[in-house]
């Protein structure tokens, strides 16, 4: 899915360990032959070739995981929305450094950006486009859910403490390391990634970040970064990244983006309105003069 995987595993036998990692591993190849959009053959990008002109039969696991996105996508408000391929390549931010588009390119992408135009049918496990030229965008949630997917089986081969990472984006914490009452993770000042603004014990969490320093490029004064606001067609601005903590790694990377998008009143009213929500804890870090870093509170 065009990141890198780390582990860091702990416990009494190394064998034991080396087996998990590599079944761990095998797992990571599995999902980035489902879900990568960097593959042609991989099973999204077999939805993005023919979904525009007929159903896609897929996989109960792409049907299970389309599901979570559609719902994702309705309690945010459409904020999180798996459709903006069309937005990434106009924006020239799909397998690269990013482009201005005229207005004229991104009124033409948008009409093709709707999580509410994806036929989902669960019994004949079918995907259909309901406007032509759309495309599913797995950078969203696909580094989450395989996150969650390795904890599993780390979980299952008797793993009791673990760091898992995908390209430092999104981690796990599974129990301790050893002596220690949690694993520390830094949160780092996103105009100066050399200093940290905030530090964590994790155990048994995820903790996921975005930010505008992932892939950006200037356009005479202006900065434009990769995380798109579906609902204008143009980089989200106002914040310079976000960070949440939450039990599942798919769940806080998932509400990473809506927290970018729309902002820290707005994610505390989603909270208060969502009960599953109020467990998460939630950091940003808003654009400005110096960086207005703090707890969402």
């Amino acid at each position: 899915m065009g990141g890198t995987y780390s582990l860091v595993l702990y416990g009494p036998d190394r064998y034991q360990l080396e087996a998990a990692a590599e079944a761990a591993f095998d797992e990571v190849r599995r999902l980035d032959q489902l879900l990568s959009n960097y593959k042609s053959t991989s099973e999204w990008s077999e939805i993005n070739r023919f979904a525009s002109d007929r159903p896609v039969t897929v996989s109960a696991e792409s049907v299970q995981l389309l599901a979570a996105c559609l719902e994702y996508s309705r309690r945010s408000e459409g904020s999180f929305d798996i459709t903006v391929g069309p937005l990434m390549k106009v924006w020239g931010f799909y397998k690269g450094t990013g482009r201005l588009p005229h207005r004229a390119e991104i009124r033409s992408a948008l009409a093709r950006v709707g999580s509410s135009y994806v036929v989902l049918n669960s019994t004949a496990r079918t995907v259909k486009f309901a406007r032509p030229g759309m495309s599913i965008d797995p950078g969203g949630i696909g580094k989450g859910y395989a996150v969650d997917r390795i904890v599993k089986i780390l979980r299952e081969a008797g793993i009791q403490s673990a760091f898992v990472s995908a390209s430092t984006s999104t981690v796990y914490a599974l129990g301790t390391p050893p002596g220690e009452p949690g694993w520390k993770v830094t949160i780092s000042d996103p105009k100066d990634r050399k200093r940290v603004v905030a530090e964590v014990l994790l155990k048994d969490e995820s903790l996921s970040t975005s930010g505008n320093y992932e892939k950006f490029f200037m356009a005479g004064k202006h900065f434009y970064s990769h995380i798109m606001n579906p609902a204008t067609g143009y980089p989200a601005e106002g914040m310079l990244s976000v960070s949440i903590i939450a039990p599942r790694a798919i769940d806080s990377e998932a509400w990473a983006k809506p927290l970018y998008i729309k902002g820290r009143a707005w994610f505390a009213q989603a909270q208060a309105r969502n009960q599953d929500l109020r467990s998460f804890r939630a950091f940003t870090c808003e654009d400005g003069w110096e960086p207005k870093c703090a707890w969402l509170q």
